[in-house]
């Protein structure tokens, strides 16, 4: 493309200049391959004006191992945030015209430490709440510690209930939003009976994207918790119990029998079904401003996966399913890490008692399985900037893959290429996501905590994700801390249980620094 001479002298301010070298490319000395195929493109970019706003570009251009790739892939993010990020960087310019835009730049600002942008994702995020955002809001704001912005959503939430209830993507919310929904104390309703209406509604839609019977009672109490817990209903009258939640198939003929005895009867009642609400009062319906746990740390665990998070709403990516937030005091855990020494047993399984949360198949209490990879032969790994690693694998058995397990750095190296360490804990900050056979995003996750040298780490996801026996998936993470890690080549097949793994399936060329993929951590039973 032929340029105009002397183009300069139409540009009277350094922004309108700066964005003529951006959308021309001139003078560009960086190229990104952004997104996943088959929405990938490839945008130009300028060196110094990336690492003047951006220390993580700073250390990807200028570091101790300076990027030197022609094309530099980043496969988190979309090129609509890309442009957009990149827009920021050389005008100071943002355009958020929707919440899906504002949702992935907030992520992209993060990943890259622009804490201005952060802001004005932020400040949009607030400004945009409605009836019909509030849960996808609340459950983004959750995902990423965003307090201000978790409680106005709940505040929209607890105000106009009604409305919130009402829209279509009330059945697409996170398990996790549903119950939060239920503990509130004063929300904008009529009758307990709206609520209730809600959860089935969900329920319903839920067996359907996993492929269950929508009328079938058992089937519709698996996927929802213990959300039947949280209605309050000696809060309705015997009529209104009756015309309507004792109609339901969630609830069966002994559950509905003793809570319509303890609605007619003031005198010797029957004993409520355990674990059901014997609060009667009814939820007031103005609104006042929820308890935030300015004190609590959030730590997620498993729910049932294969519902809709927000993130399905935000690019058009597959069904997704978050976790169950459960708060813990920040003096009971500091982070959602778990420093995990790299300990072997039974030839390369380890198995962990661990309570999980009922998921399809039946699963209530469970061992969650690390299937850990043998290490033939150990090297080192210098990560100068942003360190990239994915491994494809597949099973022969239906699994849920909770999380995966990786090195941190170790103690010291050979060479003195910069980054040593100074003691024995540092700060990890990682980021992991799964992906399908077509490089379609089936969850992901982010962690900033502080680790222990010479171990291996858990990086638990979103969401427990429904692993196909036969079909090839792909796990990567991103290291995001200048150091050293011990990067080894691993075996390809391994057993964990009565689980066969099979890695570097596929295009085995295409896997990228495999070895710091450690182990696939899952949850099975035989029945699935």
């Amino acid at each position: 493309m032929d340029l105009p001479c002397d183009w300069q002298t139409n540009k009277q301010r350094l922004s309108e200049r700066s964005q003529y070298l951006l959308e021309t490319g001139q003078w560009s000395d960086c190229k990104f391959v952004v997104g996943q195929e088959p929405h990938q493109q490839t945008l130009k970019g300028h060196k110094l004006f990336l690492a003047m706003s951006s220390p993580v570009f700073e250390a990807m251009f200028f570091g101790g191992m300076a990027e030197k790739n022609d094309l530099i892939p980043i496969r988190d993010v979309q090129p609509e945030a890309f442009k957009a990020l990149l827009e920021y960087i050389y005008t100071d310019r943002v355009d958020l015209s929707s919440f899906e835009l504002a949702c992935e730049l907030y992520y992209c600002a993060k990943k890259y430490m622009l804490p201005p942008l952060v802001k004005e994702c932020t400040k949009y995020l607030c400004s945009d709440l409605s009836p019909k955002t509030a849960c996808r809001a609340y459950e983004f704001a959750r995902l990423f510690d965003e307090h201000v912005l978790m409680e106005k959503c709940l505040q929209i939430i607890c105000t106009k209930t009604n409305e919130v209830l009402k829209e279509p993507n009330w059945e697409e919310v996170e398990l996790g939003t549903l119950l939060t929904v239920l503990e509130q104390e004063d929300l904008q309703i009529n009758s307990e009976v709206e609520l209730f209406n809600a959860v089935e509604r969900w329920a319903k839609a839920e067996c359907t994207r996993k492929s269950l019977d929508p009328n079938d009672g058992k089937s519709l109490k698996s996927v929802i918790g213990n959300a039947l817990s949280k209605i309050r209903f000696l809060s309705l009258s015997a009529q209104e119990f009756a015309e309507g939640p004792g109609m339901s198939p969630l609830l069966t003929q002994d559950e509905t029998f003793a809570i319509l005895m303890n609605t007619l009867c003031t005198g010797n009642k029957a004993p409520m079904p355990e674990g059901f609400s014997t609060n009667s009062h009814s939820r007031v319906n103005i609104y006042k401003p929820p308890v935030t746990r300015t004190n609590c740390s959030i730590r997620f665990k498993p729910v049932n996966p294969c519902y809709n998070s927000f993130m399905s709403h935000c690019w058009s990516l597959p069904t997704s399913t978050y976790r169950e937030p459960v708060f813990i005091n920040d003096a009971e855990s500091s982070s959602t890490l778990r420093n995990t020494p790299p300990t072997v047993i039974d030839s390369g399984v380890r198995k962990d008692a661990e309570n999980l949360s009922v998921i399809e198949g039946g699963i209530q209490e469970g061992l969650k399985y690390y299937c850990l990879r043998s290490v033939i032969r150990l090297t080192e790994c210098l990560n100068a900037n942003v360190l990239d690693c994915s491994v494809t694998f597949s099973v022969d058995k239906n699994i849920y893959v909770l999380g995966v397990q990786v090195p941190t750095q170790m103690t010291e190296v050979t060479n003195d290429l910069n980054y040593p360490l100074s003691s024995t804990s540092y700060t990890e900050i990682l980021y992991a996501h799964l992906l399908d056979s077509d490089n379609t995003r089936l969850t992901y996750t982010h962690f900033s905590t502080k680790v222990k040298i010479n171990t291996l780490v858990e990086i638990t996801f979103n969401r427990p994700v429904y692993i196909q026996k036969n079909k090839v998936y792909r796990v990567g993470v991103v290291f995001n801390t200048l150091g050293w890690y011990p990067i080894g080549l691993c075996t390809q097949d391994m057993t964990c249980d009565s689980v066969s793994f099979s890695f570097g399936v596929g295009n085995s060329a295409d896997n990228v620094r495999d070895g710091l993929i450690r182990s696939i951590v899952f949850t099975y039973n035989d029945n699935m």
